[in-house]
């Protein structure tokens, strides 16, 4: 050893050999850990198993899913998590997602990610204690995140609209972020008519006629709707999915009084929102709506393809564009719809 180096002391060469037989380099891959929690879940009615090594996982999936009881064919799901221990004591950020062809994945870090088979239906992710105790990132980012996914890839074509109904006759609701859709979803649900999703619709893939799946337990609204609804003074500001700040609210606590999970589409509206509207509907060109709507998918790749086919069943919808730049005007238009 040479002057100024501190000597350092190894263990014998009997005790080093001993210590390799237990260190397997497969043991870092944690792949043979037990998940025996395991419950199903009905998310939009469709099976979904739900797998993890914390019990906590189940008690979150139930509170995001416990509204859904009605089953539908198709396959059943499998999203397995793995939830494992250290962390910075805070939340990870928010996942990055990339896809490729059936391949889909969320990163937030190394510890935090998740990656799905969008064909065979299943998804796997490793989180920390500490994601999964702040319950709201947990669920916005990995749980429903690949629950949603998973069933888009397979039984529904996810939409950008709200949907409601009057005299049995469905409408979608359809606009660019910020159009007015979830507040004049529940507006209209206020004065009467059947409410069934705020901002996001699901399409029946399987469905020969244009039907609807949405949230019909719950309205989520930007901050700025309690001034146009006093009722939502007392309810705070949660995160979001995709971290835009939102209200989300059980509509056992508002004022709806007829709600549907399900409905049949009889009318296509695109939301036209601006101070000088007078409050009109324009008929727009047989198909334009559907166009439309194809831009705004969420989906990529061979599940884009999938449903922009699936949005054929709108082929024969007529589509509008309502322009308003008030709540009542704008229902007053709908109706003559209805």
């Amino acid at each position: 050893m040479s002057k100024g180096c501190d000597a350092v002391a190894l263990p014998p060469e009997s005790a080093m050999v001993e210590a390799g037989k237990h260190a397997r380099p497969q043991d870092a891959l944690l792949a043979g850990m037990d998940l025996p929690f395991q419950r199903v879940f009905y998310p939009l009615g469709y099976a979904v198993e739900v797998s993890s090594n914390e019990e906590a996982v189940l008690a979150i999936a139930g509170e995001c899913f416990h509204y859904a009881r009605m089953l539908r064919s198709g396959p059943r799901l499998r999203v397995s998590i793995g939830v494992t221990e250290g962390g910075s004591g805070e939340s990870p950020r928010e996942p990055t997602r990339r896809e490729y062809n059936h391949l889909f994945s969320l990163v937030a870090d190394a510890d935090n990610q998740a990656l799905l088979d969008l064909n065979s239906c299943t998804g796997f992710a490793w989180v920390t204690q500490d994601a999964v105790t702040n319950r709201l990132y947990f669920r916005y980012n990995f749980l429903e995140k690949m629950v949603y996914l998973l069933l888009g890839s397979s039984v529904v074509t996810d939409l950008h609209a709200a949907c409601i109904g009057r005299n049995g006759r469905g409408m979608l609701l359809c606009g660019d972020s910020g159009a007015g859709k979830s507040t004049l979803a529940y507006a209209c649900a206020r004065e009467g008519w059947t409410y069934t999703s705020d901002d996001t619709s699901y399409l029946i893939n399987d469905s020969v006629v244009p039907r609807v799946i949405g949230h019909a337990h719950r309205v989520r609204f930007r901050p700025e709707a309690r001034v146009l609804f006093p009722e939502l003074a007392s309810h705070q500001v949660t995160p979001r999915l995709e971290g835009k700040p939102s209200i989300e609210v059980p509509v056992s606590e508002l004022r709806v009084m007829n709600t549907a999970v399900e409905t049949e589409i009889d009318s296509i509206v695109y939301l036209k929102r601006y101070h000088s509207a007078a409050g009109k509907l324009v008929r727009l060109p047989a198909g334009a709506a559907t166009q439309r709507m194809r831009g705004e998918l969420y989906s990529a790749g061979e599940v884009r393809a999938r449903h922009e086919k699936m949005l054929e069943k709108f082929a024969a919808v007529p589509g509008y564009e309502l322009h308003y730049s008030d709540l009542p005007g704008a229902i007053r238009q709908l109706e003559t719809l209805a």
